[in-house]
């Protein structure tokens, strides 16, 4: 599970194999057990939620819009 980047206690992940035929670039992030999923394009959006509050997932987008450039390299760099 290769880890793009930490922020505070938050992890922001994908998995080394995600899907055949693989999804489009996306980004899990995980705290304390729970985690959630958000597509990058065209706009972030979350794909689901296994517990994070509104408030926390609005402040987890905006980190992930901030850092979308970061993310999406990394996903390149991983799968080619």
């Amino acid at each position: 599970m290769p880890v793009v980047f930490r922020h505070q206690d938050f992890r922001f992940y994908f998995f080394s194999n995600e899907g055949n035929p693989r999804e489009p670039p996306h980004v899990h992030v995980l705290k304390d057990g729970i985690d959630a999923k958000f597509w990058l394009r065209p706009d972030v959006v979350v794909a689901y939620n296994d517990g994070f509050d509104a408030r926390t997932l609005r402040e987890l987008t905006e980190i992930i819009e901030r850092r979308r450039n970061e993310i999406e390299r990394a996903w390149n760099d991983f799968f080619g």
